[in-house]
């Protein structure tokens, strides 16, 4: 595949995206843009074949819009169950389950998790992407995986030095600094 063919390049925007939504402390910023990246995402494994990966790349957009609006356990069963069907009706070999497993369980994050609890079951599911990406050629899309797994886990590094000055009673100037960061 070439480095600036169209589906490459089409991931490099989901990784853009990507980036930019786990920069993101407040959780509503953070759906909206992984659902903007998983819409991104569909175009590009659409693009490359994998027809799998982008079943569960439009799911998990459609899934991100819909946690900003609510925090249903239902609806989040529903959204496992429609991934868990596309996977039965797509699935060639057992390592196109990655991107079915890894959204399941950040389905179940994004529904009924909040902080820094999400966004670590949400950092499993990136390596699930991860290796899909690896296997089906994602420049982008391994890109992207590898460097949210980076950003998310920095944001939950400061967010836990954040909760601890909190509890520590730190000053309102050292919170302030830190939320900056």
């Amino acid at each position: 595949m070439e480095f600036y063919s169209l589906p490459q390049c089409v991931g490099y925007v989901a990784f853009v995206l990507g980036v930019i939504a786990f920069l993101q402390k407040k959780d509503r910023p953070l759906k909206f843009f992984v659902g903007l990246e998983s819409i991104a995402y569909t175009v590009h494994f659409t693009l490359l074949g994998n027809v799998t990966a982008a079943a569960s790349a439009l799911i998990t957009s459609l899934r991100s819009f819909l946690a900003i609006k609510t925090s249903s356990t239902m609806v989040a069963a529903m959204v496992v169950i429609a991934n868990v069907c596309a996977g039965l009706v797509l699935t060639k070999s057992l390592l196109g389950w990655l991107p079915v497993f890894g959204s399941c369980i950040s389905t179940y994050a994004v529904f009924t998790m909040k902080g820094i609890p999400m966004r670590l079951v949400i950092l499993c599911s990136t390596f699930c992407w991860l290796a899909n990406n690896i296997l089906c050629g994602s420049i982008g899309g391994t890109l992207l995986e590898a460097i949210i797994a980076i950003v998310n886990t920095s944001t939950i590094v400061r967010m836990c030095r954040l909760a601890s000055i909190q509890r520590s009673g730190k000053s309102a100037e050292e919170l302030a600094r830190l939320n900056q960061e």
